[in-house]
């Protein structure tokens, strides 16, 4: 669903459970670059200095994975002459935080306008850059600084106060502009070993494009190229579910205390589920699904 609507994600889990290598399987199943897209990836990593020797032109969507300890200059990019960083060079591809309480709050923070805006503003006495900033961001996260709350083969040692410290590291506005949070239970050693084989990540990639094409023929009305990217009435109009929906969304609005950007984002999750199930309106089911991944925590 990350992958076919450009949704933000934070997958929670013990260790081990295998969130690190599904936020890196991503890369597999989201669309090629288009040639404009592929423009605008080569030519920030052409200005940041690390596109490939000999390489003209990117081909493959960008995977950002910098480490806790990065500071947020060589997150949101700076220096004397302003040069992108890790959120830019994850333009139009992924950025991946594992541990991501781990990061300094101060970093986290300066996420806030990239996820909304889609650009980072990089002002400097001399001059000011912009430089665009339209990712996924994948984060994860462990439930307590221990990892093992909630884990029935493992005993978890933090205290309460522990483990609201761990998570408040997240502040409410971050999480706010996090589309879907899922729990990846720890999986045991021998389902892994007796399992069949899954399903193979092509014809998931085929199911993530045909979504993505769907909001393509949309993009002349909306401007957006994905669901995530929706804004003010064209967002509102191809968004818009059904009449038992309404009073559903109403109802959690009442009930969980949703604010209007959460709203807003359940809405645009349950578009991509029905684009996903190839349904042009969006029903209740597809609103109580997307209102599941909003109130999990």
């Amino acid at each position: 669903m990350a992958a076919a609507g450009g949704h933000n994600l934070l997958l929670t889990g013990p260790p081990g459970a295998g969130k690190t290598m599904m936020a890196r399987r991503l890369g597999s199943i989201l669309p090629p670059l288009s040639f404009d897209e592929a423009l605008e990836c080569s030519a920030i990593h052409s200005v940041a200095g690390t596109l490939p020797q000999g390489v003209g032109l990117l081909t493959q969507r960008p995977f950002r994975a910098p480490h806790h300890t990065i500071s947020n200059v060589a997150l949101v990019g700076g220096g004397a002459i302003p040069r992108p960083g890790e959120i830019s060079l994850a333009h139009n591809g992924v950025l991946f935080l594992d541990e991501m309480p781990e990061f300094d709050r101060r970093v986290l923070e300066v996420l806030r306008q990239p996820l909304e805006e889609g650009r980072v503003t990089v002002a400097r006495a001399a001059r000011t850059a912009v430089f665009p900033a339209r990712f996924v961001l994948i984060a994860a996260m462990n439930p307590c600084p221990c990892g093992f709350s909630g884990d029935d083969r493992r005993t978890c040692r933090c205290t309460p106060a522990q483990i609201a410290r761990y998570r408040g590291r997240l502040s409410g506005p971050l999480r706010d502009r996090i589309d879907l949070i899922v729990e990846v239970p720890a999986v045991p050693v021998t389902a892994i070993a007796d399992s069949p084989t899954g399903e193979d990540s092509q014809l998931v990639r085929e199911r993530v494009c045909t979504a993505r094409l769907r909001q393509q023929t949309r993009r002349p009305i909306t401007g957006a190229r994905t669901n995530a990217e929706l804004r003010g009435r064209a967002g509102v109009a191809v968004c818009r579910p059904d009449s038992a929906g309404r009073d559903l969304l109403k109802r959690a609005v009442e009930k969980f205390g949703l604010s209007a950007r959460g709203y807003d984002r359940v809405l645009k999750v349950a578009r991509t589920i029905a684009d996903l199930g190839a349904t042009e309106h969006v029903g209740t089911d597809h609103v109580a699904e997307a209102l599941q991944y909003r109130l999990l925590e």
